[in-house]
């Protein structure tokens, strides 16, 4: 098994680790170890750790899942001294191995709360950081607000001092060092969110507000919540795939991670506590992440979404079989020339058609064998996301709608969960429930736009919009995906 005492015996070709592990501090708090970021934000803090004066920056893992799966999550991660291998993976098969040894500790919430209150608390961690997926942040569509009822953080709030909730843990944390008189950490999102550090702000002062409006106040005045972009598509990894990369490595990893050979993170300067020298590790830092988070959101993931969507529905499993369809690769290339990147406020200087070309590159890496049930997971809160802009911009300007109700009705079709083959499988909504599954089903195709996906323009005139929709899903149960594809 990988751990610390395998490091000097490490298989030819895999990439060690470039500093003494035994050095590194615990600077950085992090919220949601998913394989995302431990491809992303911990592989870049892996880079800086091996840089001079580096070494605080290592990184503690919190999971507040607690059961038997946050539990066997929890051990691997500590029979393994929190190492693992991330193999990287470019279009033509080229592959980089390296062990990224960043995360330095993991602790699971629901076992031991008080220790991870205690590392928030402490005086070395200067940044807390989160991938709490899009629908986590627990927003109000329709006010912006912070919603104090929904169940895990009513709970809290009636017990603020023992949390279950990143709202409530982070709070905590931040009233034990304000009454300690340290200086408050920064709180850096890595989710897919537009202004996803306004997002944060929104939610973490507005569950303060009703703890403490003292406290609440104090954040406001001395946490910083910077936005970001991060973009690197990562795989979830099962255990053929986990078998294929340790027998190509030559490791023993039980917590193997694969990427693409791609990666970006565009963020704001606006840390309060310090931070790691992050820019020499490549990531970009920049007055105005907006720019950036358009072009990511509404090419890459808003064209990820409808890839799926009609790929699942076509018998597709795989975004490389999806982009290798011809009438799918002229469906997102259409969506992205036409509708997306004329509507698209890009930073200057950025060239949109050489990253439409990048991104069928990236979408076809076949050793990276990213699922489409992966991409479409969670697509209630994706696509409230990734779309709304785009949508309200064309409803706004009399745009042609055909792509886009295409790309909503067979969001909604996939949900169904059968393919035209007849083949079924299973969609992960976290967010619906029975009663909004109920509407995907109802006889009545047009209930199903009632759905939370699309309260982003649900303030507009969508009349022909969801009349389109409608009409759409009809033609797809009638003449299939493709023929209507072709005739868009």
């Amino acid at each position: 098994m990988l751990n610390a005492t395998t490091l000097t015996t490490l298989p030819a070709g895999v990439q060690a680790l470039a500093y003494r592990r035994e050095t590194v501090g615990r600077g950085i708090v992090h919220f949601g170890v998913g394989n995302f970021f431990r491809a992303h934000e911990a592989w870049y803090v892996n880079q800086c750790l091996g840089l001079p004066g580096q070494s605080q920056w290592g990184i503690v893992g919190v999971g507040l899942n607690g059961g038997p799966r946050g539990e066997a999550k929890a051990r691997q991660f500590q029979q393994q001294d929190c190492l693992y291998s991330l193999t990287e993976v470019a279009a033509d098969g080229a592959r980089t191995i390296s062990i990224i040894g960043a995360l330095r500790e993991y602790l699971l919430a629901p076992a031991d709360p008080e220790a991870v209150l205690a590392r928030l608390a402490s005086p070395e961690t200067r940044i807390v950081s989160m991938t709490i997926t899009e629908g986590g942040y627990n927003i109000d569509e329709e006010t912006g607000q912070f919603r104090l009822d929904e169940a895990g953080v009513s709970a809290d709030l009636a017990h603020p001092r023992s949390p279950a909730t990143v709202f409530g843990y982070v709070v905590e944390g931040l009233r034990r060092r304000r009454e300690a008189g340290l200086p408050p950490f920064t709180v850096l999102s890595c989710d897919n969110l537009r202004s996803n550090g306004h997002v944060a702000r929104t939610a973490f002062v507005g569950y303060a507000r009703a703890v403490d409006p003292d406290l609440a106040d104090w954040i406001e005045a001395n946490v910083t919540f910077p936005c970001s972009m991060v973009d690197r598509i990562t795989p979830g990894v099962d255990r053929a795939t986990r078998q294929a990369l340790n027998e190509a490595s030559g490791l023993d990893d039980d917590l193997p991670v694969l990427a693409e050979d791609f990666s970006q993170w565009v963020l704001e300067d606006n840390f309060c506590n310090g931070r790691p020298a992050l820019e020499k590790a490549g990531v970009q830092f920049v007055d105005d992440v907006a720019g950036y988070e358009q072009v990511k959101v509404r090419m890459l993931n808003a064209g990820h979404i409808l890839l799926g969507a009609a790929g699942l529905l076509l018998g597709y499993r795989y975004a490389h079989e999806a982009v290798a369809d011809a009438d799918l690769e002229r469906l997102v290339n259409a969506y992205w020339m036409h509708d997306a990147m004329p509507q698209i406020d890009a930073p200057a200087d950025f060239d949109l058609d050489v990253y439409r070309r990048r991104l069928l590159s990236r979408f076809s890496n076949q050793a990276v064998a990213d699922t489409l049930l992966r991409i479409c997971s969670d697509g209630a809160s994706k696509v409230r996301v990734f779309w709304t802009d785009t949508v309200r911009r064309s409803l706004e300007s009399g745009h042609d709608l055909g792509r886009i109700a295409f790309g909503i009705a067979a969001y909604l079709e996939m949900l169904r969960g059968r393919d035209e083959k007849g083949d079924s499988y299973a969609p992960l909504e976290p967010t619906l429930d029975a009663d909004d599954m109920a509407l995907v089903n109802e006889a009545n195709l047009a209930a199903a736009l009632a759905l939370p996906a699309f309260d982003g323009w649900r303030d507009m005139d969508s009349i022909a919009l969801d009349a389109a929709v409608v009409k759409t899903r009809h033609a797809i149960r009638e003449h299939g995906v493709r023929a209507v594809m072709q005739a868009l």
